[in-house]
């Protein structure tokens, strides 16, 4: 006799069995959160200790001139000196003045608001994820999610000082990712409103965050400007992802928006002037300057690929994937409507962050190339643009995985094994791309902290002497984070470091102490 007892036409599982399958799927749901608390508290307490470092910040480089700059012009004083003899970002400008407005202090703090903005803004996207999963959010698992994706975009790339700690940078490069983050929430919101006000309302805030982001970072105006480009294709109504054309109007003003605020950039006096510096080169264009800019892409891409840690979004996210399974099927309105989509633009919805993430770095590496040379691809900073869009597709595809794995194995009888063992190799993986990450952050706390030592004692001797009336003073180089410190070419005369440390000071020039 078969080990299944039959009465009628019924197939009932022996009580042993489904004892064994209990004991089993007991075991998955107090695993899951298990892990997500275990992450929480790993990759939660490097970015605590990335945003108490933010204490520790003390002037390098561009940050010399920003804080003289917003002392003694104020904010709208930097914005317009910007747009007239830099640049032309006057968002940028503008956050520099906010952020330096009171000395130090901004610089300090913004390490922690952009954490803590940033994991608000992650565990609601991925609350409207889970629910389009059918599942039920968890906020443990999410915020695991949310933690581990920001401790990878922070540390494991090859400049951690500048992604997270150096003010300039995250101005200029950190920053709108978050207001991106932000801005998609709003997105949701607006297509989903049913009254015309708050949709209106909506849209032309798409277009004035556009505007302001495309006098911000121009590498996230290209990468946004290519998701948004190609969302608002897929959801045009007739190819039926997108029932109304509410999606693809947001879409279509938030392009509109970014390429308002380049055309403000590019035409501004300080890009003109900023252009007229470089050289005489061949065009973007050009077979040379193509393939100089492909090679490095190349580059790129094998330093990104070279950290296996990146794998650890995936991984949390096939966690996040099970916890949605525990929750059962979605329901049958849900999965008639996801059917009505037709196959193929199911497929190219699924794959769009594939194109939008490799065209997008080809043209940060374009632009960098066009700014800074052929080294331009080194400023790893910049790679933000579009590693934000690369680690949630990865933890996207891995909650899918292990969303659908979780689903199809609950089907079969010696499913729940597997399910166990298969959230236990993913906790484990997720927990060691945060572990491999711990002695880099201990390089960066020893040196932050020790500079700001050092530099402490070095700006009250300076202080003193300016006040005795100095007008030259000397200044030991204290280098962090690649980044340029006085003295960092031979001839003073093109040494801009050294006279934004003397104009911050208020002294005629600084020598080598």
């Amino acid at each position: 006799m078969s080990t299944a007892a039959i009465e009628g036409d019924e197939v009932r599982t022996p009580p042993a069995l489904e004892g064994r399958r209990s004991g089993r799927r007991s075991a998955l749901r107090g695993l899951v959160p298990l892990a997500g608390a275990t992450l929480v508290a790993a990759a939660g307490a490097l970015v605590a200790v990335g945003c108490f470092l933010g204490l520790y910040l003390r002037p390098t480089s561009d940050d010399w001139c920003a804080a003289w700059k917003a002392r003694d012009l104020g904010v709208l004083g930097i914005t317009s000196d910007f747009y007239l003899t830099q640049n032309g970002r006057v968002a940028n400008a503008f956050l520099s003045g906010v952020v330096y407005g009171d000395g130090l202090v901004g610089a300090k703090v913004l390490p922690t608001v952009i954490a803590v903005s940033f994991t608000v803004g992650l565990v609601l996207l991925g609350r409207h994820f889970v629910v389009f999963l059918g599942g039920r959010p968890r906020l443990l698992v999410l915020t695991a999610c949310a933690l581990v994706v920001q401790a990878l975009l922070y540390f494991a790339g090859t400049r951690s000082y500048q992604v997270l700690l150096w003010a300039p940078a995250t101005i200029s490069h950190t920053v709108p990712s978050v207001i991106g983050l932000w801005a998609f929430l709003l997105a949701v919101r607006t297509v989903r409103d049913p009254r015309p006000g708050t949709r209106r309302a909506g849209f032309a805030a798409a277009f004035l965050t556009g505007v302001a982001l495309g006098t911000l970072s121009e590498p996230f105006a290209l990468v946004s400007g290519l998701l948004a480009a190609g969302v608002g294709l897929l959801c045009l109504p007739r190819f039926g992802l997108a029932p109304h054309w509410r999606p693809f109007t947001w879409c279509l003003m938030w392009c509109a928006g970014l390429l308002c605020g380049l055309a403000v950039l590019y035409s501004s006096p300080g890009a003109r002037w900023r252009r007229a510096q470089q050289p005489d080169k061949e065009s973007l264009l050009s077979v040379g300057e193509l393939r100089g800019t492909y090679q490095g892409w190349l580059h790129m891409w094998d330093a990104v690929t070279g950290q296996w840690a990146y794998l650890g979004a995936a991984a949390v996210g096939v966690l996040l994937g099970l916890a949605c399974g525990l929750r059962g099927r979605p329901a049958a309105g849900r999965r008639e409507q996801r059917r009505a989509v037709p196959r193929r633009v199911l497929v190219a919805a699924l794959l769009l962050p594939v194109p939008v993430v490799v065209l997008g770095s080809f043209a940060v590496a374009l632009g960098l190339r066009s700014g800074y040379g052929p080294s331009g691809w080194t400023y790893a900073r910049t790679w933000t643009s579009f590693l934000v869009p690369m680690e949630l597709a990865l933890c996207g595809y891995g909650a899918l995985l292990g969303a659908w794995g979780g689903r199809w194995l609950t089907a079969r009888r010696t499913s729940d094994g597997v399910l166990v063992a298969g959230a236990a190799a993913a906790g484990c993986l997720a927990l060691a791309s945060v572990a491999v990450l711990v002695p880099d952050v201990r390089q960066l706390t020893t040196a932050t902290v020790a500079r700001s030592v050092a530099w402490d004692a070095q700006d009250s001797r300076i202080r003193a002497e300016a006040a005795r009336g100095a007008t030259d003073v000397g200044y030991r180089p204290m280098h962090i984070g690649a980044l340029a410190e006085p003295f960092f070419t031979g001839a003073y005369e093109r040494d801009w470091v050294a006279a934004c440390v003397a104009k911050w000071y208020g002294v005629e020039r600084i020598h080598r102490g």
